[in-house]
């Protein structure tokens, strides 16, 4: 037997080839329950955080043991882009960690993943690592207790790809903000960024009697303050990236006040904890890509990834590949405005050409508010997508609120995201209806802006 992939109960109008992950993955399992044998996943990020996943599989010499590998590739490759990790350890039979060892490896399949979580994110040589179930080390998910600090003179930052943003915010009010365009992707001299994000920082700094605390976002992985990979500095040299990761570091000894830096998808993910007054949130933003971020029951940023644009949602053979990694049915594919332009010809819709991708979108968007059929099929396929996304996300996340924002969701995207994703779980999954409630940014949320959580994030 292979692995079964499942149509789904709603099927995305654009998109009848779409099989969900977590259909494929719940079947499979309900298949395994009364033969599988322990498999437990383990991902070492650092001395201090390891993450464990369990699950069953067929044993050795199971007829239907063939059936393990994909299972379980998708679900580590879900796991690296969720969490992170330089190590994996394979806990149960042998023959998995042999298939994942020839996939992930430095001329394999998936030798993106080996080379970026090894060399690029953690400087370490990525290793998968064939052990019994026991001797996967104990789970270390300390996460850190980021943010809600509001007392004080504090600068918030958000570093976008085509303006800086900046903010003095006094005792949890911002009474000075700005926004410049800058073009930090073509730019190859890492000084460049240094003196743009200084002066931002010191013009916030002229608004207040003192600076206390620094904090601020941007687009990337970024490890204690180090950008490891962020697309603002694609145009540095690999050989002055050194620069790069002391950006902060430098930033942090010239102010000489508490400096935090983290991803903009977690920031997005504690504004919404803090103006929902509750923990267990993921911040989803559909723009030119999916960017997300997560804190947790007990109100900390975890120090994953959260990279879901690059982790898999659809199983399909005929799902979309996604240009950076070369993976198929990445969440990029699915939840970003690379959706829009590729159901596009499906829906009847010609893009114009010669505009920027901002344009594009805006055209699109523009066809949906007119009532457009085709528009309208688009944001409907999404909202399946969504739907069965976020049930996939589920299994891996601890959520009682999901964030949707993000240029997609703008006018009346947002709306019909939501209600396609409800239909869905209602469909599919009624016990996430009682579990996750799904909001769009409204007043209140907005009141707490990145700006204010950014600020918020170093302790005095």
């Amino acid at each position: 037997m292979t692995f079964v992939l499942v149509s789904p109960s709603v099927l995305p109008p654009l998109d009848e080839s779409f099989r969900p992950a977590v259909l494929a993955n719940r079947a499979f399992r309900v298949q395994v329950a009364s033969v599988g044998v322990p498999l437990v996943l383990g991902l070492e990020r650092s001395e201090t955080e390891f993450s464990r996943y369990e699950t069953l599989v067929y044993p050795e010499g199971h007829p239907n043991f063939d059936a393990n590998l994909p299972y379980v590739e998708r679900i580590v490759k879900f796991l690296l882009w969720q969490r992170g990790g330089h190590t994996v350890y394979v806990g149960g039979p042998r023959g998995i960690a042999d298939h994942l060892n020839k996939l992930y490896s430095a001329s394999g399949v998936q030798k993106f993943d080996f080379h970026f979580m090894g060399d690029q994110v953690y400087e370490k040589t990525f290793r998968v690592i064939s052990c019994t179930a026991d001797e996967v080390p104990a789970a270390r998910e300390t996460g850190k207790s980021l943010g809600r600090h509001l007392a004080g003179c504090r600068i918030g930052f958000d570093l976008g790809a085509s303006d800086r943003k900046v903010s003095a915010v006094v005792d949890g009010n911002p009474i000075y903000s700005e926004e410049v365009i800058w073009e930090p992707r073509k730019h190859d001299d890492p000084a460049y960024h240094y003196s743009e994000i200084l002066t931002a920082l010191k013009t916030a700094a002229s608004k207040m009697p003192r600076v206390d605390a620094i904090g601020g976002s941007s687009a990337g992985i970024y490890i204690d303050n180090r950008p490891m990979v962020a697309s603002l500095f694609r145009g540095v040299p690999r050989e002055r990236f050194g620069e790069v990761k002391s950006i902060f570091q430098r930033l942090h000894a010239e102010m000489n006040v508490p400096l935090e830096v983290i991803n903009d998808g977690d920031v997005t993910a504690l504004a919404g904890s803090m103006s929902i007054e509750d923990n267990g949130i993921l911040g989803i933003a559909l723009g030119s890509s999916e960017a997300a971020g997560y804190v947790n029951m007990d109100g900390h940023i975890m120090g994953w990834l959260n990279e879901l644009a690059f982790a898999p949602i659809d199983y399909s053979v005929d799902a979309p590949v996604e240009e950076w990694s070369g993976d198929k049915g990445c969440g990029a594919s699915y939840f970003s405005q690379q959706c829009v332009f590729r159901l596009a010809p499906k829906a009847g819709i010609e893009l114009p050409t010669d505009v920027t991708d901002a344009e594009k979108l805006k055209f699109v968007q523009e066809k949906l508010e007119a009532g457009h059929e085709g528009a309208l099929k688009i944001w409907q396929s999404m909202g399946v997508y969504l739907g069965y996304g976020l049930a996939h996300y589920a299994e891996f996340y601890d959520l009682k609120h999901v964030l949707i924002l993000g240029r997609c969701t703008s006018g009346r995207g947002g709306d019909l995201l939501l209600e396609g994703a409800r239909k869905v779980f209602q469909v599919e999954f009624p016990e996430l209806l009682e579990r996750i409630s799904l909001h769009l940014p409204d007043e209140k949320v907005r009141r707490v802006g990145q700006s204010v959580a950014a600020a918020s994030l170093p302790a005095l």
